[in-house]
């Protein structure tokens, strides 16, 4: 019968982005929606591919000139705008009871650039408070947006994080955001999420890692699931 390998020290976080990076360079950070542009985005991602959500905004963009157009429509028109991205129904009504709370706070012209003067801990509280806006759709807007320290905890982080031993199995992803910023500094938070993001795509996967193609595999706890000496 194979005999279990030994279980490895968990690596540090900035050790691990070292030799993702080092196998694969980084896309240097840039700005990349505004706010407002960033959350509708966001949600349409959700539970589907980039692929699809990246059609689905195209498509959006393409029917509506502005936010007030997008609120205003019919909720049957905006649901068969958005249907490239998946689950259109439930997304429609999400989107526009975000933008009707967006519309009540910033004003007509949309504006949501004080969320980069704000404190890190009251924009997080901001965004989190409206609609459908939870811990990770926070840290992706103002990570990607406006390029402030905050650390997303998609799927493919929240696995990856826990097989290398960076937190508890069953630490779910809402926590999980508090406890990854913690161990990292905040330069390195863009870093280490697109490192992780691409890991868990490429190699990591959820089903059947490709753990013999992996650079971290000497220091990954988590591969005694997969891999036997």
């Amino acid at each position: 019968m194979p005999r279990r390998r030994r279980r490895p020290q968990p690596l540090r976080p900035t050790a691990i982005i070292k030799r993702l990076v080092r196998e694969a360079p980084l896309t240097p950070w840039r700005p990349s929606h505004d706010p407002v542009t960033e959350l509708v985005l966001t949600l349409l991602s959700q539970n589907t591919s980039d692929t699809n959500s990246g059609r689905a905004f195209q498509q959006l963009l393409k029917r509506y000139p502005d936010w007030d157009a997008v609120l205003d429509a019919p909720v049957d028109e905006l649901e068969d705008a958005i249907r490239p991205g998946g689950l259109a129904p439930t997304k429609a009504r999400r989107m526009q009871a975000l933008l009707a709370q967006l519309r009540e706070r910033l004003g007509p012209d949309w504006d949501a650039s004080r969320l980069a003067e704000m404190p890190i801990a009251e924009a997080k509280s901001w965004l989190t408070e409206l609609p459908g806006v939870g811990p990770k759709t926070a840290a992706c807007v103002l990570l990607f947006s406006l390029g402030r320290p905050a650390l997303p905890v998609d799927t493919h982080v929240h696995r990856v994080a826990q097989r290398l031993g960076l937190i508890g199995p069953k630490v779910a992803a809402v926590p999980a955001h508090d406890m990854l910023e913690g161990q990292l500094p905040a330069e390195r938070y863009y870093d280490f999420h697109v490192a992780l993001i691409r890991h868990g795509r490429r190699v990591c996967h959820k089903q059947r890692p490709s753990c013999a193609e992996c650079v971290l595999l000497d220091r990954c706890p988590g591969a005694d699931a997969f891999v036997t000496e």
